[in-house]
Formats: structure tokens, C-alpha cells, sequence
């Protein structure tokens, strides 16, 4: 950088600083009161000017000030940005939080929250895929007519109710005779596999299928069929987001709150999160959804100890948030919560 645009780089730091702080429109001698090097309160006019002719600033109509654009926050972001270290006590806040003795559901109910607790602003935390489950036990309970509740023990600690209704009327002896098969042949296994193989051995056999065998096929089929489901996508502190009414967004926020509600956006775009590496920022329309278009949001993946992606948690608030703060809270989050759901690491 030449001198001038390492000034004006230095304005455009302390100018967007300065508009997530408190919000208003930041004139010249603000940004003067902010900048470490002496200049005139006429040089950084001008460098406000030449960084507005850059799309990098804009001039609201009802002040001489001027606030970043999109453009300007993802210059401030990638090339600018100064993180605040996390204190110990934030720290330990999340650590004390996703202690490793919960369930994966408890764990990502208590990220979701600390996430929107610490920032003031909505957290999301989509978890593992119901497939990414391994089996440790299986129990059938005949329940009235048809219905059969089974128990899913899973990942050595998840335990899982479930009602299902099979093809016929099952007595409790024929449930016992088919957990116990289940049991000794797929403990240790994943979920989204254990369907196919049992039609696998049946093949294999190459055996009139008896009767355990079709009461199995029937049985796995309906107590592990999760093919299609989309993973569970939970979010809390969407009330924080009403500031962006106070913002000149209440507009936005019906549609946003929808959003929320219904996750088919919110999923596709951790999808998408979840295929790239490490943190991702997006930053208004950056996200591709017109929901999203006057928020940023903030996501990084979780894993397992071989560090394949289990799921994605983010924060999403608006376009005016503490980046500087919340990407190291969002990045240290992830880290703990992929060692709560790996106690062995």
C-alpha cells in the first residue's frame, strides 16, 4: 500500500469502529479523535470522499456523516479487522456450559443459548445428522393396537423415544427375539446403515427367509428409516434481533422471525457453510438469500475427533454487529463444543 491508501485504510478502521459502537454516522472529527497518526481534520474529509466514490462508505440523507457499506464492512473484515482475545472468564463461561456429561441434543440446546447470551443477538447451532448416530441398544414395548415404542440408546450416551407403527401387531416375545438380533448384530453400527444390511444378510443367507427375519426387515424399516429428514436446527435469542427495528429494519423482521421459524434457508445456508473451511462471514446479500439481505451472520462447523463436519453453529445479527468479538467467540465455541461431543479426545 502507498502511503495514502494506508491512510485511508487507517479512516476506514476507525470510522466502521467507531459506527458499531454507537451506531450514528461518523464525521471527520470523530474519526480524528480515533486515528493514531496526526493529520488534518481536511485530509481525512478527503479521504472520507475518495472511499465513498469506492462504494466503501455511504452518506445517509440526514447527516453530514457517513456509515460503512456492505462493501465496506467486508473490506473492514478481511483486510482491517483487529480481534479482541476472549477473556478467561468468557472462556470458562462456555466451557462451564457444554460440559462434556450431556447428551449431543443438550449440548447443542446450551450453544444455541450461550451463543445468544453472549452476543446479544441469535444463535444457531444445526446439529449432527440423525445418520452420523451409532447404535448401541435398541428396545421394542408393545403399546395399544399396532404401535410399538422403541428405545434408542445412541453415541454410548443419547437416549431416544420413538412410536412407531409396523406392518402387524407384534407380541412381546417377538419384539424381545428382534432387539436382541438387532443388538447382536448392529451395536456399534450407524443408523442410515443398519436398514440396508438387514436386507443385505437376508440375501446373504440364500435361505427361505423365516419369520425373525421378515419381522426384522419390518422392524428396522420403520425404527430406522430417517432417510429425507432434515437435521434439527435450533435457534435461540431471535427477540435480540429486534434492535434492527430500531434500525430502519422492521420490515425486514417479519420475515426474518419466519425464517427462523420454518429453517428451510437457515439449513441450505449452513450447507453451504459446511462445505467450505473454517469461519465463514457473511455479510448482507453476500448470503444469497433476500431474507439475510440486512444481516450478517457468522458460522463455523463442529466436528467429530477425525474432524469430519457434524454440524454448523452461527450467529446472526445485523449488518452492524462487534465482528472483532463475535467471530472469536463463534470460532472458541465451536472448538468446545467438538470436544464435549468427543470426550475421549
Amino acid at each position: 500500500m502507498s502511503p495514502l491508501e494506508d491512510r485511508a485504510s487507517q479512516v476506514l478502521k476507525a470510522l466502521v469502529e467507531r459506527y458499531i459502537d454507537d451506531g450514528m454516522p461518523v464525521g471527520s472529527k470523530r474519526i480524528l479523535q480515533d486515528l493514531t497518526r496526526r493529520v488534518s481534520s481536511a485530509t481525512v474529509r478527503n479521504d472520507m470522499v475518495m472511499l465513498e466514490e469506492k462504494g466503501l462508505l455511504t452518506s445517509p440523507h440526514t447527516s453530514a456523516g457517513r456509515v460503512p457499506t456492505e462493501l465496506g464492512y467486508r473490506f473492514f473484515v478481511d483486510k482491517l479487522i483487529t480481534m479482541e482475545p476472549l477473556t478467561t472468564e468468557s472462556v470458562g463461561r462456555v466451557q462451564h456450559q457444554l460440559g462434556a456429561d450431556q447428551t449431543p441434543h443438550e449440548l447443542v440446546e446450551k450453544a444455541s443459548q450461550v451463543l445468544s447470551d453472549m452476543t446479544s443477538l441469535a444463535g444457531i447451532v444445526v446439529a449432527p445428522k440423525q445418520e452420523m448416530s451409532s447404535l448401541r441398544q435398541v428396545e421394542f414395548l408393545p403399546l395399544s393396537g399396532k404401535r410399538v415404542l422403541v428405545i434408542l440408546v445412541l453415541n454410548e450416551r443419547e437416549v431416544q423415544n420413538r412410536i412407531i407403527s409396523p406392518d402387524r401387531e407384534y407380541e412381546e416375545s417377538e419384539l424381545q427375539q428382534i432387539s436382541n438380533y438387532l443388538n447382536q448384530r448392529f451395536a456399534g453400527s450407524e443408523l442410515h446403515d443398519i436398514k440396508n444390511q438387514v436386507l443385505v444378510d437376508m440375501r446373504a443367507d440364500k435361505v427361505e427367509m423365516d419369520q425373525m427375519m421378515q419381522m426384522a426387515v419390518d422392524m428396522a424399516a420403520k425404527t430406522f428409516d430417517e432417510e429425507g429428514k432434515e437435521p434439527e436446527c435450533v435457534v435461540r435469542g431471535e427477540s435480540n434481533l429486534i434492535q434492527m427495528a430500531e434500525q430502519g429494519g422492521a420490515d425486514l423482521l417479519q420475515p426474518l422471525f419466519e425464517s427462523f421459524q420454518q429453517k428451510k434457508d437457515l439449513l441450505h445456508l449452513m450447507d453451504h457453510c459446511a462445505k467450505a473451511d473454517g469461519i465463514q462471514v457473511f455479510i448482507g446479500q453476500e448470503s444469497g438469500y433476500q431474507v439475510f439481505d440486512e444481516c450478517s451472520m457468522i458460522a463455523a462447523p463442529y466436528t467429530d475427533s477425525n474432524k469430519n463436519v457434524l454440524g454448523m453453529l452461527a450467529v446472526v445479527g445485523p449488518k452492524r454487529m462487534a465482528y472483532q468479538q463475535v467471530i472469536p467467540l463463534v470460532d472458541m465455541t465451536a472448538k468446545i463444543l467438538s470436544a464435549a461431543l468427543n470426550p475421549e479426545d
